[in-house]
Parts: structure tokens; sequence; C-alpha cells
């Protein structure tokens, strides 16, 4: 058992997917911090100020000043702040991965492109024996066709009757 967990762990896919999982962990931290610091300020100042991490409705009908007292307060909250960042973090990553996926696809289609690859050079002696074709059918292009000419057939003359 222990030789075909081995034997699993060494594949490759199930090192790509480890390698893809740590990644995908850093690229989170990039993308929380891309919005946290970068897009909901910007929102934030397209729309006066607001913070959206911050926005909130108390379903015990209370007001509290900030999320922060509500959640001492132990009052039911609706966090739909929290809920427009998390869908920008998702639209962001969706659409890194998409352009990452669409450079991926390129880079193979160039792969696979036969025109894309030069072809080696063909050894010398198929280039000689090309070269000799070429100048056969050359030759035989300029000569005029002469077909041999049906023979004809030998007049036979009779034979003088024998007299008797």
């Amino acid at each position: 058992m222990l030789k075909e967990f081995k034997e699993f762990i060494a594949r490759g896919n199930v090192m790509d997917m480890a390698v893809g999982i740590i990644m995908g962990a850093a690229f989170t931290a990039i993308v929380n911090s891309a919005v946290g610091d970068l897009i909901m300020p910007i929102i934030g100042m397209a729309t006066s100020g607001v913070d959206f991490a911050d926005k909130f409705v108390a379903l015990d009908g209370g007001t509290y000043a900030s999320l922060e007292a509500a959640k001492e307060a132990g009052a039911p909250l609706i966090t739909y702040g929290v809920f427009v960042n998390a869908v920008l973090n998702f639209l962001i990553v969706a659409f890194c991965v998409f352009l990452l996926i669409k450079g991926v696809n390129s880079l193979k289609r160039k792969a696979e492109d036969p025109e894309v690859q030069d072809a080696p050079p063909p050894p010398k002696n198929i280039v000689l024996l090309t070269e000799i074709r070429d100048a056969l059918v050359n030759n035989a292009a300029q000569k005029p066709s002469a077909k041999p000419k049906a023979k004809a057939k030998p007049k036979t003359k009779k034979a003088p009757a024998k007299k008797k």
C-alpha cells in the first residue's frame, strides 16, 4: 500500500495540482490586497467615500455607528459590503485565470502548428536525387516527343508463277 501511495504522489498530475493549490493561495493574497487596497478605495471615491467593507444591515432593527459596534452588541447582521468585496475578488481571480488559460492555449497552438515549426533540412543525398529528377524532367520536357513510327509492312512481291 505504501508503494502505491508513493506512485500516486509521484504522478505528474498530483504534483501539478499541489503546485497549483500553493500558487492559488499565494495569488489569493495578491487579489485580496488589490481589491481591498486599490479597487475598493477608487469605488469608494466614486461613491462619495463609501467603504463597502463597513456596509451592513442590522436585522434587529437597531442603529449602530459601525460594523464593529454592531458585532460587539451581538446584533444579527447582513454584511453585504463584505459580500461585494468577495464578488469583486472572485471576478478578478476569474479574469486573471481566463487570461492565463488564454495565453497557455495560444502557446499550445503555436507549438502544434506545423507551419510555425521549422522543418530540418533534408539529407544531402535526398537533395541530390531531387536535383537529378528535376533535371530529367526538364530534359524530357525540352525534347520533342518523337514517337516511333509504325513500320510499314514490306510489300511482298508475288513470285512469278512457275511455268510448267
